[in-house]
C-alpha cells in the first residue's frame, strides 16, 4: 500500500539554477512550479497528506537578497495559485512561527487557509520559518501554560499529550519523507511527527523531480516492511 501521508525536504533549486549560470532564485522559481505539479498528482497516486519544507528557521542566515526574494516569491505563489487550490479540492495549512514573517505575507497565509477550509481532496501543508525544535520548544511553551493556568494535571502528561500542541496537531504522522538533492540529512523537520517514518535520499534536483519520479518512490515505499519497532508474526 502507498503512504498516505508524504513530505518532502525540496532541496537543490539553488544548485540547480548555479549549474544553469542562473541566480538562486531562478532555481526557487522553478522549484515552486514543480510544486504545482507535485500537488496535482497526489490524488492520482492515492496520497491524501503533503507536507512541504519551504523555508527553515535557519535559512534566515541566507544573504538578503534571497531571504527577500523568498519571501516575494511565497507572496506571488499564494495570490497566483489561490483559486486554482481552492478549485482543485486542495487544503492549505502553514506550519511554523509566524511571528518573524511580513505581516502581509501571513494576512495572505490566513485567507488561503480560510479560503480552502472546506476542501478535503489532498492536503497541503506548507512549512515556513519552520524548525522541528522550534515547534517543539513552542509546544512546551502552550503545554506548560495550560498546567499553569491548572487546565492539565502534569501527572497525566504522555507521549499523546504534546502531538495536541504540536503544530500539525491535526495531521497524521508522515508515512515517507523525501528528499532531494543527494544530501542525507533531516533538517530539522518533522521530528516528532516522523520517528517512524520511511525516508528517501534522491539524487534528484528538486526542480527535477517530475511526478513520474514520485511515482517511483512512491511504489518502493509499497515494497517496505514497516513494523514500527515491532516483529512481524
Amino acid at each position: 500500500m502507498g503512504p498516505r501521508h508524504v513530505a518532502v525536504i525540496m532541496d537543490g533549486n539553488g544548485r540547480w539554477a548555479q549549474m544553469r549560470g542562473r541566480p538562486r532564485l531562478f532555481g526557487h522559481h522553478a522549484g515552486a512550479k514543480r510544486v504545482r505539479e507535485i500537488v496535482e498528482s497526489c490524488p492520482g497516486f492515492g496520497v491524501k497528506y503533503l507536507t512541504i519544507f519551504a523555508f527553515s528557521t535557519e535559512n534566515w542566515k541566507r544573504t538578503q537578497s534571497e531571504v527577500a526574494g523568498l519571501m516575494s516569491l511565497f507572496k506571488r505563489y499564494i495570490t497566483g495559485e489561490a483559486e486554482a487550490l481552492r478549485k482543485n479540492g486542495v487544503r492549505v495549512r502553514f506550519i511554523g512561527d509566524r511571528v518573524r514573517l511580513d505581516p502581509k505575507l501571513t494576512q495572505l497565509m490566513d485567507e488561503l487557509e480560510q479560503m480552502t477550509a472546506e476542501n478535503d481532496l489532498v492536503h497541503l501543508t506548507v512549512a515556513i520559518n519552520y524548525g522541528g525544535r522550534d515547534e517543539v520548544a513552542r509546544a512546551t511553551k502552550r503545554l506548560a501554560r495550560d498546567v499553569a493556568a491548572g487546565k492539565l494535571d502534569p501527572e497525566d502528561i504522555d507521549v499523546e499529550t504534546l502531538p495536541r500542541y504540536l503544530d500539525t496537531r491535526v495531521l497524521p504522522d508522515p508515512d515517507l519523507v523525501i528528499r532531494t538533492s543527494g544530501e542525507a540529512r533531516v533538517s530539522n523537520f518533522l521530528l516528532w511527527q516522523s520517528a517512524y517514518s520511511e525516508y528517501e535520499f534522491i539524487d534528484t534536483l528538486w526542480p527535477d523531480f517530475t511526478p513520474e519520479e514520485f511515482s517511483k518512490v512512491l511504489a518502493r515505499f509499497g515494497k517496505r516492511d514497516r513494523r514500527f519497532g515491532g516483529v512481524k508474526a
